[in-house]
């Protein structure tokens, strides 16, 4: 496996390997890596003939007074797992190896990222497209994966490739969960003992309104109250969001008439947790 630290770097590996005809899949993540990401590792060595995975924690996503400083960071056990995966590429710059100090231009997708998560983090998906961009340039990806769990970024990267005639496939792979529930997270290591208890509120919420659609209950009202009521039963949650949007246009709605996203943003404790689900099935 080779690690790659420069931009130049790894695009000369993956240029070699594109001279030879050979497909290359690339997973974006910020590391901490964890059962989630060996999910989409797992899925991208099954269906490219190569395999780039980024560890890079991006500053531009961040807001002011966001985790970026404190977020988990541990590279030797990332390294371990993509070796034990069969990663044959992993990409670990530096924030001054991907940024120039006078860079100039960036990439949002209106609309689908102001909703959610976009109405708190107002600069969130305006780092990520321009990261991912980015990536997917350097890697010169044929496929790229990323988690149901961060669904309005899947939406949003769908938009900027769509958008932008981008000659790359995004794959979307389902949520990975613990046995009793909780969505796969790196900032799952934040939460104390008590707060790890209190965090199945969250999917307690995915939960019920699933059975509620599954039922026939399209009134969004009607969905979002019953999940609302089930975390502020929690002492320990304070809800940033429970919204029901269109997929993937990330538009509000009060009835499901089409495909819909269901989605909460909830801090427990100091951390800030989201899930979803999206239905019918995708």
């Amino acid at each position: 496996m080779i690690i790659a630290t420069t931009p130049a770097e790894a695009t000369a590996q993956v240029s070699a390997w594109k001279k030879e005809g050979l497909s290359v899949g690339l997973v974006p993540t910020m590391g901490y890596l964890h059962e989630g990401h060996l999910s989409l590792i797992t899925r991208a060595v099954a269906e490219n003939d190569r395999v780039v995975v980024s560890v890079f924690v991006n500053p531009t996503q961040f807001g002011p007074n966001e985790d970026f400083e404190s977020y988990p960071r541990d590279f030797a056990a990332d390294s371990a797992l993509c070796e034990s995966a069969g990663v044959h590429l992993v990409f670990h710059p530096q924030p001054e190896d991907m940024y120039f100090a006078d860079a100039s231009t960036t990439i949002t997708a209106a609309g689908v990222s102001e909703q959610l998560c976009g109405k708190s983090r107002p600069i969130h998906f305006g780092g990520v497209c321009t990261v991912v961009n980015k990536l997917m340039n350097i890697s010169q990806a044929t496929r790229a994966y990323f988690g149901q769990k961060d669904a309005q970024q899947l939406a949003v990267i769908r938009r900027m490739v769509r958008d932008l005639n981008m000659n790359v496939e995004v794959v979307g792979c389902p949520i990975i969960r613990e046995a009793d529930g909780l969505a796969k997270s790196s900032r799952n290591t934040y939460l104390s003992a008590e707060e790890r208890q209190a965090a199945l509120c969250l999917s307690r919420a995915v939960r019920e309104g699933q059975r509620l659609m599954e039922e026939g209950q399209r009134d969004a009202s009607a969905i979002l109250g019953a999940m609302r009521a089930l975390i502020e039963a929690e002492p320990l949650a304070r809800i940033d969001y429970v919204d029901m949007v269109t997929w993937d246009s990330i538009q509000p709605c009060e009835r499901a008439e089409g495909p819909v996203l269901v989605a909460m943003a909830v801090y427990i404790g100091k951390t800030r947790l989201i899930d979803n689900f999206i239905f019918p099935k995708p």
